[in-house]
C-alpha cells in the first residue's frame, strides 16, 4: 500500500512549545525533497514527551500543510490499549492515511497479547494501521509469525522493521508475502530489505537529505541498483552520525544546523554534547550539507 522514503518528520520546539511555522516550513523542505510520505508523532517526532493536546495538535498540523500531496502515516500507538484506540481514531477523524503503532513498551505482553491489543484497536477503527517493531526501544520483539497472524486483519497493512535483524525481517516477508507491506525502521537496512521485498523506509535521516533517500528508494524500485547502492553508501556516514547519541537528539541538531528549527529536546532528552555536535558538523560538512 505504501512504498518509498517516508520521513519520522522531528517536531520542532521554541521556548519549550511546539513550533508550528517551523514545522510546517520542514513538511515543505520535505516535499520539496521528493519524499514519498511525512510520519508525525512518531519516536522521532519526540511523542512520548507530547501531551494528548500537541500530539493531536501536530498530526492535525501535518495533515493540513500535506494537503494529501503525499502519504501521512501518524503515529498513534501507546502501551496502553485504550489511549493507543483514541489516538488512532483521531488520526481517522483527522484525515491521516494510515496509523503508525509501536509495540507496547514497558508492559512487555506475551505474542497474544500483542496480537490482541492490535486486534482490538483495528476493531475499533477504519484507518489502515501500519505496526510499528522495534525491540531496542520497547525490550519486546513482534515476532514474524505474530505479525503472519496480524496480516490477516484488513486493516493492518504494513510492518515497520526497526529490529535491524534481516534474518527476522526475510522471514516475515516470507510469511506474510503480499498481505502487507514491510518498511524498514532502520536506514542502515532500508536498501538491504528491499532487495528481499521490502518496499522502503520510515526514515531518520530523510529529515536532512529526503533528495537522497527518496532518491535510494526511486533508484531501487526502478531496478537501477548501481544507483541505489551508490545513495547508500553517500549516506552511510550520516546515517552513522544521526546515533552518535540517542535519536532524536542528532537528526535535531543537524536540522539545527541547516537553519530550519532551534534544535531543541524535550527532557529527559538534553543537548547533544559539544564534542559530538563538532562530529556531526563535521560529517554534514564533508557531505556538503554546511
Amino acid at each position: 500500500m505504501f512504498k518509498g522514503a517516508f520521513t519520522a518528520i522531528v517536531t520542532p520546539f521554541k521556548n519549550g512549545q511546539f513550533d508550528e511555522a517551523a514545522y510546517r516550513e520542514l513538511i515543505e523542505f520535505q516535499i520539496a525533497g521528493g519524499i514519498h510520505g511525512i510520519v508525525p508523532c512518531g519516536t522521532t517526532g519526540e511523542s512520548p514527551t507530547l501531551s494528548h493536546a500537541e500530539h493531536k495538535r501536530v498530526v492535525e498540523t501535518c495533515i493540513d500543510q500535506v494537503k494529501k500531496r503525499v502519504p501521512v502515516i501518524a503515529g498513534s500507538g501507546s502501551n496502553n490499549t485504550a489511549e493507543a484506540v483514541e489516538l488512532t481514531q483521531h488520526a481517522q477523524q483527522a484525515g491521516a492515511d494510515a496509523a503508525l503503532m509501536i509495540t507496547p513498551y514497558y508492559n512487555k505482553p506475551t505474542q497474544e497479547g500483542l496480537f490482541q491489543h492490535y486486534k482490538t484497536v483495528a476493531s475499533q477503527t477504519k484507518i489502515p494501521i501500519v505496526v510499528y517493531n522495534v525491540p531496542g526501544r520497547t525490550s519486546l520483539n513482534l515476532l514474524p509469525e505474530t505479525m503472519a497472524r496480524l496480516a490477516g486483519i484488513p486493516n493492518i497493512v504494513g510492518l515497520k522493521d526497526a529490529t535491524g535483524d534481516l534474518k527476522q525481517g526475510s522471514k516475515t516477508l516470507e510469511l506474510c508475502g503480499d498481505k502487507i507491506t514491510v518498511l524498514s525502521g532502520d536506514d542502515f537496512t532500508t536498501l538491504p530489505l528491499m532487495c528481499v521485498g521490502g518496499m522502503g523506509v520510515i526514515s531518520v535521516v530523510s529529515n536532512v537529505v529526503p533528495a537522497d533517500m527518496a532518491g535510494m528508494c526511486n533508484a531501487f524500485l526502478k531496478g537501477d541498483l548501481a544507483q541505489a547502492k551508490a545513495l547508500h553508501y553517500k549516506m552511510w556516514p550520516l546515517t552513522e552520525a544521526m546515533f552518535f547519541e540517542t535519536n532524536p537528539v542528532p537528526v535535531k541538531t543537524a536540522v539545527k544546523l541547516l537553519g530550519k528549527c532551534t534544535g531543541d529536546v524535550r527532557q529527559p532528552l538534553c543537548p547533544m554534547s559539544p564534542a559530538n555536535e563538532d562530529k556531526l558538523r563535521q560529517v554534514m560538512h564533508k557531505y556538503g550539507l554546511i
